[in-house]
């Protein structure tokens, strides 16, 4: 069974605020977002929001890479994120390491750098791994 085809990543929420993929692998992804007013929040730092949405997005396509070839999807299941230092401007760069791999979810711990290398945020996402639907 083939898997359904993926919406174009240009129709995606991913490419609506800018999403980079750098590189994946089995056990790891990184990427990276433009800091840019539409990602900010009203006092003029990047909403929290995309914190956690770069780290769920930067897992399940990470761990979707492995699992459907296998005709598999990867979701996000749970998504907990810890602020610690607010950027601004530059670039907000991602960096995920796979910490589990099951047969029905993986975990893995997302790192928010600043382009000084300074850890911003920190995200645990658990994705779940379920068969592709028949359509």
């Amino acid at each position: 069974m083939e898997p359904a085809p993926l919406i174009p990543y240009e129709q995606t929420f991913d490419a609506l605020y800018g999403l980079e993929l750098l590189g994946h692998s089995d056990d790891e992804a990184s990427a990276r977002v433009a800091v840019r007013d539409a990602v900010k929040q009203p006092m003029g730092v990047v909403h929290g929001g995309l914190y956690a949405t770069i780290a769920e997005s930067l897992a399940s396509l990470a761990t979707a890479a492995v699992v459907m070839p296998q005709g598999s999807i990867a979701m996000g299941l749970s998504n907990a994120t810890s602020f610690l230092r607010p950027i601004t401007q530059g670039t907000v760069h991602a960096h995920a390491r796979r910490v589990h791999r099951g047969r029905t979810t993986w975990i893995w711990d997302v790192e928010i750098r600043d382009d000084a290398g300074r850890v911003c945020a920190m995200t645990r996402v658990t994705i779940a791994v379920r068969p592709a639907p028949e359509s």
